[in-house]
């Protein structure tokens, strides 16, 4: 598929689905961008057809799914958000194969998820969900039996990353020991210490936290068997992903005592809407806390989170950077001359391709002010800033280069 895409950013139709923050229509607005749709619900179906074939830009949260299917239908999208840390709501390759980037954003609520892991350890070392049932059926069960402080307790990260870093500082904050695993070496925050297995982290953690991505790697990582090599009475934390752990195993974990309580967040199947029931093997299990995935909600994230994926949608809408783009090639751009036209090019990865390229721009005498170029397996992206004097038809002439997947003039 080859397009070639020009029209001004007030006609840009940038659709925002979900409840996005206004932040984002903000800072859109502020970019001179006149034509922001927000809805608060996600859109599905034929619904989501006619919207995506209407949207050049669209933002979306976890509830609405571009497949394949529906990426058939955006004949004028050029680019895709989503509001949050994950992008399995989206088919990746299927943007990609479009030439169309994908951004998230992956730091915005790292410490609203941190803060939430923190506060259930502290719930689940004093009993809080069962103590809080308890009082609102007009039970009172005062007792200091089974209640503890984490100072002084270890609590074993699994996953060292933005979050799981974050959780270390306030956990030492707290006064507990730090034990982390990560399939690559990092660098500890504090006097935190980084073992080489999880093997080694199971025996010596009393709170197991889990802060890994959704991959093959990590599906059904936690196991009966990972959770029999727990710490006998120790507790496990999943604001992750709902992937990673067996629900059945943990279910039989905590009915046996193997372990001591559990909270999770995330979940293999979650509820499409606030409407729909909430089914688990762990409802009605005694120092379990559940809750409906609202690790990264705050009002906080959610600002912040608007910032962040509208401002990377709007550097790629005007001036083709993709840095923060997580199927696409990373280019990070400054703006180009005064005098200079931006064109952008997409193409499949093949040998040969930038020579033809440079080909056409020598045969129309166009004169190169800058030349950009940054590759995956899949695709390579070219931005091209050219001066004025050029012909008209010269970004018609970049569009037929063989391999070519879209091309588009910015100004």
């Amino acid at each position: 598929m080859t397009k070639t895409l020009s029209f001004p950013k007030e006609k840009i139709h940038v659709l925002l689905l979900e409840g996005i923050h206004s932040t984002a229509a903000g800072r859109f607005a502020k970019a001179g961008y006149a034509n922001v749709e927000r809805l608060s619900t996600s859109l599905q179906g034929e619904a989501l057809h006619e919207a995506i074939a209407k949207a050049h830009v669209i933002g979306v949260r976890s509830r609405t799914h571009l497949t394949e299917e529906v990426l058939s239908h955006a004949r004028r999208l050029f680019a895709i958000g989503c509001f949050c840390i994950g992008t399995n709501q989206v088919n990746l390759k299927a943007a990609a194969d479009l030439g169309i980037p994908v951004f998230n954003a992956p730091h915005s609520n790292t410490r609203s998820v941190a803060e939430l892991v923190l506060a259930e350890t502290v719930m689940l070392y004093r009993g809080l969900g069962d103590k809080n049932t308890a009082g609102h059926q007009g039970t009172w069960t005062k007792s200091a039996k089974g209640s503890h402080e984490v100072r002084g307790k270890t609590i074993g990260i699994v996953g060292y990353g933005h979050i799981g870093s974050q959780v270390s500082i306030l956990a030492e904050a707290f006064g507990m020991r730090v034990l982390y695993h990560d399939v690559e070496p990092k660098l500890p925050m504090g006097n935190a210490h980084q073992v080489d297995s999880l093997a080694e982290l199971l025996p010596e953690a009393d709170v197991l936290t889990l802060h890994v991505p959704a991959d093959p790697s990590t599906a059904g990582m936690v196991t009966g068997e990972v959770l029999a090599a727990m710490k006998p009475g120790s507790y496990l934390i999943n604001a992750s992903r709902g992937s990673v752990v067996d629900i059945e195993a943990l279910a039989a974990a905590l009915d046996r005592g193997q372990i001591g309580g559990a909270a999770v967040d995330v979940f293999p199947v979650e509820p499409k809407n606030n409407q729909e029931p909430f089914e688990s093997a762990l409802r009605g299990l005694p120092n379990v806390i559940l809750t409906p995935h609202i690790g990264g909600s705050t009002l906080e994230a959610q600002q912040n989170i608007g910032l962040e994926v509208a401002h990377k949608l709007i550097e790629y809408s005007d001036q083709g950077a993709t840095l923060g783009a997580v199927n696409f090639p990373a280019l990070s751009l400054a703006r180009p001359a005064e005098k200079a036209h931006r064109l952008l090019h997409v193409h499949h990865n093949r040998p040969g391709v930038l020579g033809q390229l440079n080909r056409v721009l020598a045969d129309a005498e166009a004169n190169i002010l800058a030349q950009h170029l940054q590759t995956t397996p899949e695709l390579g992206y070219v931005v091209l800033d050219v001066d004025r004097d050029y012909p008209a038809d010269l970004a018609k002439r970049l569009a037929q280069v063989e391999g070519t997947i879209r091309s588009r003039i910015l100004f």
